[in-house]
């Protein structure tokens, strides 16, 4: 059999054969928290724990898995339930040598931007893409040569990069990084994800030529990229229960079952991916979305719209910063668990808008037609059926005075959002933002739901 071949379908010396890295920071948060402590990041015990008033969340455990009972024994909104016996000796054992410390999303951001740094020692700017905030992939094709010009195996080059890379961030930084090493993107994003993890030196390589030694022989279907246990679920009702059935299927009946997505499993299964790390992908946005879980239960009519208030400002300022307008709007409010009525999902056509004032009142009309009572502990709005700002419908039935009273306001909230932008969203605020159950202040100094930065001095459990 052809060397290159290594099913009917591909001859792998036609796909294109590039140097690619993927870098993962061990458990970033929590390393970076261990670091600021001059703690080993290897073997301290360290929680990362958010506390939303009464609602702690888990961001991330370093060394150590968060308590087998806190785990199992909460409710959907993070309250404990009362643990078995069997869990007690260990937890106070737990907690003697853990670290329990707050996030600092801030921060995370600024080793996201050193690490990013000392990428652009190995290869151009051009050449990294950020998949996530502690994770990259990098293209090094171009500095195989630079870096190692006496070595003449491409792969003895990217392991030597790799490692040099692993030792810069840790010399500088004090992270331990995780290194995947492909042909392509995905072969590199496997080899980390599946066994640079398990080695010592935290380097794995994934060749085409290793396609059914390292991709076939994975042992859990989710442990793939892109393969869920929903997506697991169909393919075993395709008689597929492994990635090495997955590849030697037939991709048209995988395409019938699945459609196009069935495909691109099918490709990946066989080690394809003709991806370019240049080339960053942006998403066409269908909708501008915003979600929160309150920290309480909100009893209070008013206190519930007020924060449905704040979120469709919010949803406005958005469509004017990405100057978008909406021709949809959905409202969902969920229903705490203490509550005796359903949660609330509604949605309603509009004329495409991004003035805030409409979609505040149109979001409290829609709650309005469907609340019962009771009390609320989840509140999510979107603005759907995007279309450019610079297409605008004009209304035959508006007078020339709503005309010159819409201008008005539309500059009025243009002059808001360059104010906000240049200064800091709180730098105006409405009267509104200190009543009791706003949550406005609150949320804009978090990052990604979370606290930017910590003033108190933190202590360890024991």
């Amino acid at each position: 059999m052809d060397k290159h071949k290594l099913n009917n379908f591909f001859d792998y010396s036609l796909e294109p054969r590039r140097a690619i890295l993927f870098e993962d920071v061990k458990s970033n948060y929590a390393s970076i928290e261990c670091v600021q402590r001059n703690l080993n990041p290897l073997t301290t015990s360290l929680c990362v724990m958010s506390r939303a008033s009464d609602l702690p969340f888990i961001i991330e455990t370093r060394k150590f898995n968060f308590p087998q009972w806190y785990r199992t024994h909460t409710d959907i909104y993070g309250q404990r339930t009362e643990p078995t016996l069997q869990y007690v000796a260990f937890i106070e054992s737990w907690a003697k040598r853990t670290w329990l410390v707050p996030p600092q999303m801030q921060l995370y951001v600024d080793y996201k931007i050193k690490v990013t740094e000392i990428l652009t020692n190995y290869t151009s700017i051009e050449e990294i893409h950020s998949y996530s905030i502690d994770e990259s992939f990098l293209d090094i094709t171009e500095s195989l040569n630079f870096f190692y010009p006496d070595i003449r195996n491409r792969y003895e080059q990217m392991n030597l990069i790799a490692l040099d890379l692993q030792r810069e961030i840790l010399d500088k930084l004090g992270l331990y990084v995780t290194v995947g090493m492909g042909d392509n993107p995905l072969l590199a994003k496997l080899a980390m994800d599946n066994y640079a993890k398990h080695n010592q030196n935290m380097r794995a390589l994934i060749r085409y030529e290793d396609v059914p030694s390292k991709l076939w022989t994975i042992s859990n279907m989710t442990d793939f990229w892109g393969i869920g246990k929903r997506t697991e679920k169909r393919l075993n009702k395709l008689g597929i229960s492994s990635i090495k059935e997955l590849a030697n299927a037939d991709p048209l009946l995988l395409k019938q079952k699945l459609g196009t997505i069935g495909l691109q499993h099918f490709f990946h299964a066989n080690g394809i991916d003709e991806s370019n790390v240049r080339e960053k992908y942006i998403p066409k946005s269908s909708s501008f979305s915003n979600s929160q879980i309150l920290p309480r239960d909100y009893h209070k009519q008013k206190e519930i719209e007020l924060v449905i208030k704040e979120m469709a400002e919010n949803l406005a300022i958005r469509l004017r910063k990405g100057g978008k307008m909406a021709s949809n709007l959905s409202l969902y409010v969920g229903a705490a668990a203490s509550s005796e009525h359903s949660s609330i999902k509604i949605s309603r056509n509009i004329e495409a808008t991004q003035n805030t004032k409409e979609l505040q009142d149109l979001a409290i009309r829609l709650f309005r037609e469907k609340y019962q009572g009771g009390a609320v502990r989840q509140i999510g709005i979107s603005g759907n059926q995007l279309s450019d700002n610079s297409v605008k419908q004009l209304s035959l039935f508006e007078t020339v005075e709503e005309n010159q009273a819409n201008e008005k306001q539309e500059s009025l909230q243009k002059a808001i959002d360059e104010i906000r932008e240049k200064f800091d969203f709180l730098s105006i605020q409405k009267a509104s933002s200190l009543s009791e159950g706003s949550r406005v202040i609150y949320r804009n100094k978090l990052i990604g739901g979370h606290a930017a930065s910590q003033n108190k001095e933190d202590k360890d459990v024991s």
